[in-house]
């Protein structure tokens, strides 16, 4: 049976696909691989060399071609430190700040893009905690005590189960 490796990429349709090209490419410092403006569409890349794109923009031409629905997207960094930086950056952006959170296995900023999408950035721990998990964190605390609270749900959680009931 073939199987899927990862996921791609997630596409967004916009209102305004230069405020949002502007945000991702500028805030978020994601690199434009490719676009074609007069079409109205740009692609994005956390790294290039290995990805030509994870997200894609594309202008909605109708207001009903947008969809509310997606739940979040997630983007993954490097290091604790990358979590907090992008956090500041987005309050300095005066973006709205959903909340800052430890799933044990990831620390995370949610935040809300320029055009209401649910945005998260995260760090992943080494730690295999059961989700779902979601106690708040103050990210401007040391590295030491955000890990160690992180850790802590591997003993008062347990493991990842897995499927609870057979698919199909």
């Amino acid at each position: 049976m073939p199987q899927i490796t990862r996921l791609g990429h997630v596409g967004l349709y916009c209102d305004d696909l230069l405020k949002m090209r502007d945000f991702y490419a500028r805030v978020m410092g994601l690199a434009i691989t490719d676009e074609d403006l007069d079409r109205g569409i740009c692609f994005f890349s956390a790294d290039p060399e290995a990805e030509h794109h994870e997200l894609a923009l594309a202008q909605a031409k109708e207001p009903g071609q947008k969809t509310q629905s997606v739940q979040q997207v997630s983007f993954k960094v490097g290091s604790l430190d990358d979590v907090r930086s992008f956090y500041h950056r987005l309050q300095d952006e005066g973006l709205k700040i959903d909340r800052t959170v430890t799933h044990g296995i990831a620390c995370s900023v949610y935040f809300y893009d320029p055009e209401d999408n649910r945005v998260e950035l995260y760090y992943t721990t080494p730690y295999n905690v059961r989700q779902p998990l979601g106690q708040h964190i103050d990210l401007d605390a040391p590295d030491a005590e955000l890990l160690a609270f992180a850790q802590s749900f591997e003993a008062s959680m347990g493991p990842a189960r897995g499927p609870q009931q057979s698919v199909g």
